[in-house]
């Protein structure tokens, strides 16, 4: 909604965004002249402890009254278009079908997925509520000005279901231009951002590389690296320049060569550094972290058993270090949610006796996250989606990024991720664990795979020529290697600008 915001404020429209605070908006919303932010009020902490048939009610009611001020009072020039993302369905879809019919505004709904599935979720499929809640959500979404669908099976599906009126378009998420490949330098800030965040965590106290702020990170250094210093004198200096780093005493640590800092340079990435795979999720039921985590129990057994038969054959330790191709993984969880303390405290009992893979969770900042993705070496989706009619705006983020992602499988999946071309696709812990393996093998040298995934998604970011709804998602063009998607403006540029700027009042 922030990306649609930016749009209209960049084709100069007067755009208004109504939303709860807490999260910092993209750069462009605070720079942006003609963008106005109205923060609705939340609700005392105190009434959250109350029952939920007794919480929900205030909350609704609570909802109304401070939307509806927003759009007939605060907002005093009634809006050309009013565009609302579906969900959250109750009561938003009824207050801007009525707002719209006041102020004689054309209401736009961004259908990203379905609210009744979604309560479903919660309460049961066949419960009276999301019986209530389909028909809310068919009756005020119904005769919207214009729909616009992240997928073309949500479009198919909700015509048919619900016989939509007024003009009907697939926007299909993407990023904006800004998210890119991080640069060495961004990935040696960004990690020089986060060390106070990653030095917080026991449990990768020994396990990243030894690193010394500002001159390196578990990831980048900045120094020239002669050969290995083996005097007494060179050694000693080498435990001070990197006094943040433990060598694990179980794992074989990953190779660290003494650095002189003789002469500095820019940053470039450590030979040594552990693969960095990151994961974004809200922690919420529809996304299963137990799959990942079961994942990363069969990587860690892995790499744990071929250490053992190199040791077993006696292969010397250098030699091991080179034929051993599983590296150590740093697993890097965004977001946040009402799982994700009960998960993490699964993840602290199991990672004690790990030697291969750390698991945290981080918050990071609207401007970092991006950066993150761009830094990382493969991105993992677990979204199954309620409805099994949308896409993950977490993969769409990523691929704008250049990561290659594991995703979970679901129904039209297949529109956004093409399974060996630009990502994997998994339906359970083992197959995810085995493509973690295949792709992360000979990593940093000599992963051919994973290069082959990023080789293919640095094509499709080349400007698109030919409009992504050209061919229906499942009828596969004659090359898919040459898939080509483009960025969110050029995506909003072909498909609403046409929309808004023809029948806009003069």
């Amino acid at each position: 909604m922030m990306y649609h915001a930016q749009s209209f404020a960049e084709n100069e429209f007067a755009t208004d965004i109504i939303g709860y605070g807490g999260s910092k908006p993209i750069p462009a919303l605070e720079r942006l002249p003609k963008v106005h932010i109205h923060h609705l009020p939340e609700l005392p902490k105190f009434l959250r402890t109350l029952p939920f048939i007794i919480f929900a009610p205030i909350k609704i009611v609570h909802q109304i009254a401070s939307i509806l001020f927003v759009l007939l009072v605060r907002i005093s020039k009634p809006p050309e278009f009013i565009l609302v993302q579906n969900p959250p369905t109750i009561p938003t879809l009824a207050l801007v079908w009525l707002v719209g019919r006041i102020r004689g505004s054309k209401v736009i709904i961004d259908w990203h997925n379905l609210g009744y599935s979604i309560l479903a979720l919660r309460v049961g499929k066949h419960h009276p509520f999301v019986k209530l809640a389909t028909w809310f959500e068919g009756y005020f979404g119904k005769t919207a000005y214009a729909h616009l669908f992240v997928t073309h099976a949500m479009r198919d599906f909700l015509v048919k279901k619900w016989d939509l009126q007024g003009r009907k378009l697939v926007l299909q998420d993407r990023p904006p231009r800004h998210f890119h490949r991080a640069s060495a330098q961004e990935v040696h800030e960004l990690f020089l951002r986060l060390e106070p965040s990653l030095t917080f965590q026991a449990s990768l106290h020994g396990f990243l590389p030894s690193s010394t702020a500002p001159y390196s990170t578990p990831f980048t250094h900045t120094a020239t690296v002669p050969s290995p210093v083996t005097s007494s004198k060179a050694l000693k200096r080498n435990s001070l320049e990197y006094h943040h780093g433990f060598s694990s005493s179980t794992a074989p640590p990953i190779p660290t060569t003494a650095q002189t800092y003789m002469q500095v340079q820019l940053p470039t990435q450590r030979p040594d550094r552990p693969a960095l795979l990151v994961s974004s999720t809200s922690w919420t039921p529809d996304e299963d972290f137990g799959i990942l985590l079961g994942a990363l129990e069969l990587y860690e057994a892995r790499a744990q058993q071929l250490a053992a038969l190199h040791d077993k054959a006696g292969v010397s330790k250098p030699a091991q270090e080179t034929v051993a191709k599983l590296p150590k993984m740093l697993v890097i969880i965004t977001g946040k949610g009402s799982l994700r303390e009960r998960y993490m405290n699964e993840v602290a009992k199991l990672q004690k006796d790990w030697q291969w893979v750390r698991c945290v969770s981080l918050w990071l900042e609207a401007e970092d996250y991006p950066i993150l993705l761009g830094s990382a070496d493969l991105g993992v989706c677990l979204h199954s989606s309620s409805s099994a009619l949308d896409l993950p705006m977490k993969v769409v983020d990523m691929f704008g990024c250049g990561l290659p992602v594991c995703a979970l499988d679901f129904a039209c999946l297949d529109e956004l991720v093409k399974d060996g071309v630009n990502g994997r696709v998994f339906k359970n812990s083992a197959q995810l664990a085995e493509q973690i393996e295949d792709l992360l093998t000979g990593f940093p040298d000599d992963a051919s795979r994973l290069e082959d995934l990023r080789a293919s998604l640095a094509r499709t970011s080349q400007p698109s020529l030919t409009p992504p709804h050209v061919h229906p998602p499942h009828i596969h063009t004659p090359d898919d290697k040459q898939w080509r998607w483009g960025t969110w403006e050029e995506n909003w540029a072909r498909t609403v600008r046409p929309l808004i700027l023809r029948d806009v009042n003069r």
